[in-house]
């Protein structure tokens, strides 16, 4: 490929130009299928030298302002190498490759990564919006581990990006959301964890004093246990689970990363927070991690908020559960994850991850199927309202769909001005305008 033997594409197919998240749809003028960084700086080229704006997308899992004004997409997804150094404990991760990958190479090794959830998502947009992780608790934010970074500019160019060689960008990408470049892949610190005690317990929960109850039992964790508490509620179908069909349950995922017997200690008094339906907890390889929180590997169309939070009481927490139960309007799944432990801190180089102090994440997913968006995203606001109080700012990586969070709740203030002026000194025609924007 060179910068002037492009061949745009007419009608661009939705597989072209979408990924996970279906709400979202791009009709860029171009769209890049990069390899590999050669490719990436030459579509980044052929835009500059006619006057276009760039966008990238790899799964797609949180896009939102990918689109807009025409212009060159590149797409990423084929750039998925990733190769472990086990002497090092660190892993080159390159732009398009998922967590499943990166959990894959590094298990051979007794190794693991700061995956999330799912191992379906794109390692590098994950961890660029800071990346809240299976073992957050332990050792932090996946941000704080990313060692270095290959970016292609607004010039062009390709750097190579660390605390030594471009400290400004390093710090800015780290839990800032990359609006400066195109990012070809990472080297990520690696953890010697080859198993965990981890699963699900599935709650009743028609009484949210369950997810309350949870809350309470959060607060004396040590580091090692990391949870999530979701509020879901299940469709009578042959497809789910019998002790969950019709209900509205709680599903608790957990992942501990001590000892068996520390971890049977804290689940003991867990399991009695309200009527047990089902549980999942076993000890289980970090490569069957996919398991505990099981999320949907195919398409959809949502829309999510996450709030940051310094606390959440037992009134509240029966307040958000009525806003967002049988009786609103649309389907909404409440998640609360718990933060703390290593996340308070800065792990190595300082970065552009703001909120450290909240104790919690409170986010509400909204599939598009049953409302239209705009009464779906009235239920998550009333919800925003009503924990105010507690609100310290919101998080980027669990904002799904069309954008409507403002710029200023993702960063502190210091934090956003900084970046702000690096956007300006970088990127300062806005080439990367599709990038969450820094207003």
């Amino acid at each position: 490929m060179t910068s002037t033997d492009f061949t745009p594409k007419e009608l661009p197919t939705t597989d072209d130009t979408t990924g996970y998240q279906t709400a979202v749809h791009p009709r860029p003028d171009l769209v890049v299928e990069a390899s590999n960084s050669s490719h990436v700086v030459n579509a980044v080229d052929h835009a500059l030298t006619r006057g276009l704006s760039v966008s990238v997308l790899d799964t797609g899992h949180g896009s939102g302002d990918v689109g807009g004004d025409p212009g060159v997409l590149v797409r990423t997804r084929h750039m998925n190498g990733v190769a472990v150094d086990p002497s090092s404990r660190t892993a080159w991760v390159e732009a398009g490759a998922r967590w499943r990958q990166v959990i894959d190479a590094a298990a051979p090794h007794g190794l693991a990564p700061l995956s999330g959830s799912s191992p379906e998502v794109g390692a590098v947009g994950y961890s660029l919006g800071g990346g809240i992780g299976l073992l957050a608790r332990k050792y932090g934010y996946a941000a704080d581990h990313v060692l270095g970074i290959d970016i292609v500019d607004a010039r062009a160019q390709h750097l190579r990006v660390t605390a030594e060689s471009e400290p400004e960008l390093f710090w800015a990408l780290r839990g800032g959301g990359a609006p400066f470049g195109i990012v070809t892949g990472m080297r990520i610190r690696l953890f010697p964890v080859s198993t965990l005690h981890a699963g699900a317990l599935f709650f009743d929960a028609r009484d949210a004093g369950v997810l309350a109850r949870y809350l309470d039992w959060t607060r004396e964790l040590p580091d090692e246990m990391t949870t999530s508490a979701t509020l879901i509620p299940f469709p009578d179908l042959p497809t789910v689970p019998e002790p969950l069909r019709g209900r509205r349950c709680l599903h608790v995922a957990l992942a501990h990363c001590g000892t068996r017997n520390e971890a049977d200690d804290l689940l003991a008094s867990l399991r009695r927070i309200g009527p047990l339906l089902l549980d999942t907890v076993e000890d289980m390889p970090f490569t069957e991690s996919g398991k505990i929180h099981n999320d949907p590997t195919e398409p959809s169309a949502t829309l999510g908020s996450a709030l940051m939070l310094d606390d959440l009481d037992e009134t509240t927490v029966h307040t958000v559960a009525d806003l967002t139960g049988p009786e609103a309007p649309g389907t909404h799944i409440v998640g609360v994850r718990h933060l703390g432990g290593a996340l308070t801190t800065p792990q190595g180089a300082p970065n552009a991850v703001s909120h450290r102090r909240a104790r919690y994440v409170l986010g509400v997913l909204s599939p598009i199927f049953d409302a239209e968006p705009d009464t779906l995203r009235g239920v998550q606001n009333r919800v925003a309202d009503a924990v105010a109080s507690w609100t310290v700012g919101h998080n980027l990586n669990f904002d799904f769909g069309p954008r409507s969070s403002p710029v200023d709740r993702f960063h502190s203030p210091g934090t956003l001005a900084e970046l702000r002026n690096l956007k300006a000194k970088h990127d300062p025609h806005n080439l990367f305008r599709h990038t969450r924007s820094l207003g």
